[in-house]
């Protein structure tokens, strides 16, 4: 059972999902690339369900532990802290921000990546697909009408159940879509990506402000889990870099 979450990076995607934990009643450890100390707002903010510490130390403190950096940054994630440990990767690959040559053909997919600079973890894909917003407003109890569903991947079933379980305690169903090797199912580009959980945008011209504004104010689209597998399962393989070529298109 889970009862303390670790952080490894708390940006808008850790910090939602840090929120989720904490009104869940789960304890939380947060850290980022800098210091601890830089965390003190948003530690606060949480209050006492949760504490800053340096990654490794989120690691060794986290039940489950959350890998939330930039991509580019995977290596830096402390493979000796994390081994036995069940981490749940958000990380997408974006070749408009950093090229990783391993990842420009379809032969390798991103947490597969993570999974082997991870070697002693067991790695699963989840929270990759829907935007940091979207992911703290859509949470419902279980049961509720209304509840979203997001896609997990993993090699370790075990692994897999308990990120299943998480998901359901911060108000989640889950569709399971397969192994790592399965997880471009839910990468930029693809039907399951942020865009289902999005209300329609409106036809008119926007300023970035008024864009801004729009993102923060619009409620999100409930997407059950039937919605989610059929999404998923109609997806088609592409190169990274060609798949957020068309995303950014669309």
């Amino acid at each position: 059972m889970t009862k303390t979450l670790g952080l490894i990076g708390s940006g808008n995607i850790g910090s939602a999902i840090a929120r989720l934990a904490v009104a869940a009643d789960l304890n939380v450890v947060l850290s980022n690339s800098r210091n601890p100390e830089t965390l003190a707002d948003l530690v606060a903010e949480l209050g006492d369900h949760a504490r800053a510490a340096t990654p490794a130390e989120a690691a060794q403190a986290g039940d489950l532990v959350v890998a939330t950096v930039p991509l580019k940054a995977y290596q830096q994630l402390p493979a000796a802290a994390l081994a036995g440990k069940t981490v749940i990767d958000t990380m997408n690959y974006y070749p408009e921000y950093a090229r990783i040559a391993e990842l420009e053909t379809t032969e390798l997919t991103s947490s597969a990546l993570v999974q082997r600079h991870l070697a002693g973890s067991h790695v699963v894909k989840a929270f990759n697909n829907i935007d940091y917003h979207r992911l703290f407003t859509l949470a419902r109890a279980a049961g509720s009408a209304d509840r979203s569903a997001l896609p997990i991947a993993g090699d370790d079933e075990t692994a897999k159940a308990r990120v299943a379980r998480l998901l359901d305690t911060l108000g989640y169903d889950t569709v399971d879509i397969g192994a790592l090797a399965d997880s471009w199912r839910s990468q930029p580009g693809t039907p399951c990506y942020v865009q289902p959980y999005l209300a329609a945008r409106p036809d008119q011209e926007m300023s970035q402000e008024e864009a801004h504004r729009w993102f923060l104010e619009t409620p999100g689209v409930a997407v059950p889990a039937g919605r989610v597998q059929e999404l998923t399962d109609t997806a088609a393989r592409v190169a990274a870099g060609d798949a957020r070529a068309a995303l950014v298109r669309g």
